[in-house]
């Protein structure tokens, strides 16, 4: 999908944008003529859009969030991804309780007031461990956020953990179109599940984050208007969206990476849809580009998640080929990505960095 392929007229795009802009609702002819509209000039004058609404909402500050990547053992086969169960050459590891409290620890002197406790799912970490976890943290830390990210659950797990002390919760969808799903996933692993996974952490309180790739094989226009009439439809107080990397050990081996262009865009078009929303500029956009942090704070980011994970594990968690986990992407670089933030204008906040609320 490159920029100015397909001949949309300067007319069509401006009313299509303006009523995206206005927060009015998007039929999926709508969604067509801005993802197939798009030219540089056109993604940098809504990335211009994306932006100053990010800045009245939230002004210019940016949340950082404390990556705690804590097992790469994962139950599931998807295709795309580096820790996949049948990737054998993979060095496998678990951070105990007390591993993970240290993180936190070093996390918190250095400022930090969200952990994101990431991993597989590692049928190892039962609920009764996981709970553990988070009330430890949660005694330790009163004033901090935590989020989990470990896959799908029952609804009784959700429940357990979220009245342990958790406060938020990543699981991205990949994609919104059943078949596209099917592409990416072992036959045993279904959208649907998914889906009422993540309506199941909205009814339950959770601050939740969906999300998808971009650029995953199989991906077209019509999938894209899925994911974005999805996020409308779901809400999502936090949305992840990063290009697909390959990785070397899974069956995507060969395919082509995601635009990291396209990615941006995609990122002021969520902006826009969900002004409110917490959006992080990705480790993989970082990963693609060396300056994808900053571009992706420019087009209307406003979250970056520094690793907090012990150094000699951080290598480890490679759920694509080229994972950046040193300068900027670690929490030991964080004056060095204060300072990259400071020459956009922008500062990093000292807080949890929930969502705004409604105006």
């Amino acid at each position: 999908m490159e920029p100015g392929k397909n001949k949309i007229e300067e007319q069509d795009f401006v009313k299509c944008a303006e009523r995206l802009i206005r927060r009015e609702h998007l039929e999926r002819g709508d969604w067509r003529i801005l993802l197939e509209g798009r030219t540089q000039s056109r993604q940098q004058w809504l990335a211009g859009q994306a932006s100053a609404l990010r800045d009245r909402i939230y002004g210019k500050r940016i949340f950082i969030r404390g990556l705690i990547e804590f097992t790469n053992y994962c139950r599931n086969d998807c295709f795309y991804c580096g820790i996949r169960r049948s990737n054998s050459q993979t060095s496998r590891y678990r951070l105990g309780k007390e591993e993970i409290l240290s993180c936190c620890e070093a996390g918190y002197r250095l400022g930090f007031r969200t952990f994101v406790l990431q991993g597989g799912e590692d049928p190892y970490y039962t609920d009764d461990r996981l709970k553990e976890i988070v009330r430890s943290i949660r005694q330790q830390y009163p004033d901090c956020a935590i989020t989990l990210s470990v896959g799908e659950k029952d609804r009784e797990s959700y429940a357990a953990y979220r009245k342990a002390g958790a406060d938020r919760y990543l699981l991205r969808h990949e994609t919104a179109n059943a078949a596209h799903y099917a592409m990416l996933h072992p036959k045993e692993q279904k959208l649907a599940d998914r889906i009422q996974c993540l309506y199941t952490l909205k009814e339950l309180g959770y601050q939740t984050g969906a999300g998808f790739m971009v650029g995953s094989p199989g991906q077209t226009t019509e999938t894209l208007i899925d994911d974005l009439q999805f996020l409308e439809e779901l809400q999502p107080e936090m949305v992840g969206i990063g290009p697909f990397l390959p990785h070397h050990g899974t069956p995507f081996r060969e395919e082509k990476q995601g635009s990291g262009e396209l990615t941006l865009y995609l990122l002021s078009l969520v902006r826009l849809l969900l002004p409110r929303v917490l959006l992080p500029a990705t480790t993989a956009l970082g990963t693609i580009d060396e300056k994808g942090r900053e571009k992706g704070i420019l087009a209307g980011a406003n979250v970056v998640m520094p690793n907090l994970s012990p150094a000699d594990v951080r290598g480890k968690y490679l759920l694509y080929d080229h994972k950046i986990c040193t300068g900027k992407e670690a929490a030991e670089g964080l004056e060095a990505l204060r300072n990259s933030m400071n020459a956009l204008g922008y500062e990093i906040a000292a807080d949890r960095g929930d969502i705004a609320p409604e105006c």
